[in-house]
């Protein structure tokens, strides 16, 4: 068990229970949110660390490693309590530091693009698993919760966060609550592959956030090719769950679309994203196939994907190409895999 799956009224009933004074809970809640583990809440007395260490692990998760990148990037490896190893992005932009964290160890989407579908799905993270990722980055920083340095989330690391849906709305009312990190609703995104039941269950939990679909194709037949869920859910249901959550939210849609040569990169699947996108309030987010060495898939080079942009643009398409970043560290979107422990981490 770990500490930072316990909410506030949970950390209440917990110091309750140990014989300690209320405010302990208090402590015991902003030290989770500063990243700190059992042994490091030195505002606690000794006696109660160690009877707390008994029932939790000292920390739900811990910095690992770190890789920088030469864009100033850099990944971490988390080790997590019970020895798996996730990874993790920061990413510095002018507005602050962004964080890609992981909603899964591994991933059973399967979409021939993506490594962190190698090997599967391990399990699920909690949500205090989720958090940590955020709290220990921000304090490896010099930031606590009364001056936050990371300014931005993205769940956009290994596994598809609705595929743990319940722990990840846990999740997302623990890092927007006003007394913990309290990140902003509007500065978070949420990357789906796009189940299309939980996009609906989603638009009734009252969390009103970036929602960024993974679509990598106009075409059924050829998102079934790259991408299993399409197997399941069609686009044009997916359409309907964002015109859904746009209706409850009045938040614009993203859809996520790697250009991969030779395959969704044509005029005609740039055609059909204008039939199916002209009018709707979305934007398109390019990105160049970040390659991983066990698939066999190609990205475009530069040109044409500024060339596409431009053209689903002069379409009426609001588009951009993002940014490549901590390719040369493994750490691009598409990347992330869940690393092995076996005495040395296998990246």
């Amino acid at each position: 068990m770990i500490l930072a799956d316990l909410g506030k009224e949970q950390l209440n009933i917990l110091v309750q229970n140990y014989g300690e004074k209320s405010f302990r809970a208090g402590q015991i809640y902003n030290n989770i949110n500063n990243g700190k583990s059992i042994s490091q809440m030195t505002d606690l007395s000794e006696s109660f660390r160690q009877k707390l260490l008994q029932d939790y692990a000292d920390c739900a998760c811990e910095i690992y490693k770190e890789f920088h990148s030469k864009d100033g990037s850099i990944k971490y490896l988390f080790k997590l309590s019970d020895g798996n190893i996730i990874e993790g992005v920061l990413m510095k932009y002018k507005y602050g530091y962004t964080q890609c964290v992981s909603t899964q160890v591994g991933c059973r989407m399967g979409c021939e693009f993506c490594a962190s579908t190698i090997g599967g799905l391990v399990r699920n993270l909690t949500s205090g698993e989720i958090l940590s990722q955020i709290a220990v980055v921000n304090r490896a920083l010099g930031g606590d919760i009364k001056k936050r340095l990371v300014t931005n989330v993205v769940l956009m690391g290994s596994g598809e966060p609705f595929d743990n849906y319940d722990n990840v709305v846990d999740f997302l009312k623990k890092v927007t609550c006003s007394g913990g990190l309290n990140i902003s609703a509007r500065n978070i995104s949420l990357s789906t592959c796009g189940l299309v039941d939980k996009i609906y269950d989603f638009c009734n939990e009252g969390i009103a956030l970036n929602l960024t679909i993974s679509l990598h194709s106009p075409f059924d037949e050829q998102r079934k090719k790259i991408m299993p869920i399409a197997k399941k859910y069609k686009i044009s249901q997916i359409l309907s769950a964002c015109e859904q959550y746009f209706k409850v939210t009045k938040r614009r849609y993203i859809f996520e679309y790697s250009l991969i040569k030779g395959q969704n990169d044509s005029d005609k699947d740039l055609q059909e994203l204008y039939r199916l996108l002209k009018g709707k309030p979305c934007h398109v987010n390019l990105i160049r196939l970040n390659e991983v060495k066990e698939k066999t898939l190609k990205s475009v080079n530069d040109k044409n994907a500024y060339d596409f942009c431009k053209k689903l643009n002069d379409l009426g398409i609001s588009s951009t190409v993002r940014r490549i970043i901590g390719s040369d560290i493994q750490g691009a979107c598409g990347q992330l895999r869940a690393s092995v422990l076996k005495g040395e981490d296998d990246t």
